[in-house]
């Protein structure tokens, strides 16, 4: 059985190249970077084959689940490369002359799970680095809002399947972003976000917990 057959499974969106003109940052983003066929194949694969955990994380005076399962490669402290995220991987640096060093996967199993505010935390080596994030699956709001200026308009971008955004290296100086919970009853979506770092950083606050992934 083919898990695609028939019905458009995701709204992959139109395929077109946006740069967002951000005070502070760069922000670039292709829709339908990975045709349909191909994204319908990495999405399936992905969630088939990605040893996927919840992990604990410490929210102010608490020790919480994250309301998402995830998985991390590259350095020490990562997976191996599998043969599909190198291909991901090249192409992504193909688009945008960048080379990363890791990998972050996120499941979102439904609008249940979600990404509060926050900036990604500075690199072990001090600076800021570009972030490449892709989207397979559901398509989910991506908020975006600058850390200090309230005359900017926060910024609203569906992230659809096969879509790739790159976050500048101020980005994460100057902005929060955010992936909200939604009522609706929508399907699952698979993130993967490219980074630059070291095998030092530590990733998660404490312990796991069994993954679900329905």
């Amino acid at each position: 059985m083919n898990l695609f057959d028939d019905t458009a499974l995701f709204d992959e969106g139109k395929k077109r190249y946006t740069q967002f003109l951000l005070p502070d940052t760069e922000l670039q983003l292709w829709e339908q970077f990975f045709a349909r066929d191909k994204a319908d194949e990495l999405y399936k694969v992905l969630l088939a084959t990605t040893p996927w955990q919840q992990h604990m994380r410490k929210m102010y005076d608490h020790v919480i689940p994250d309301p998402r399962l995830t998985a991390y490669y590259g350095g020490a402290k990562g997976h191996g490369w599998t043969p599909i995220l190198l291909d991901i991987k090249a192409k992504v640096e193909s688009a945008c002359g960048i080379s990363f060093d890791r990998v972050l996967l996120n499941y979102y199993r439904d609008g249940n799970d979600s990404v509060a505010w926050h900036s990604d935390t500075l690199p072990a080596d001090g600076k800021h680095h570009h972030i490449a994030s892709v989207t397979f699956g559901e398509t989910r709001l991506f908020k975006i809002r600058h850390k200090s200026r309230k005359d900017i308009k926060p910024l609203d971008i569906p992230l659809t399947h096969g879509s790739f955004l790159l976050m500048g290296e101020t980005m994460q100086e100057h902005y929060e972003h955010h992936v909200p919970k939604t009522s609706r009853k929508i399907g699952p979506r698979i993130n993967l976000t490219f980074r630059i770092s070291e095998a030092g950083k530590p990733v998660y606050y404490t312990s796991i917990l069994p993954a679900t992934t329905s």
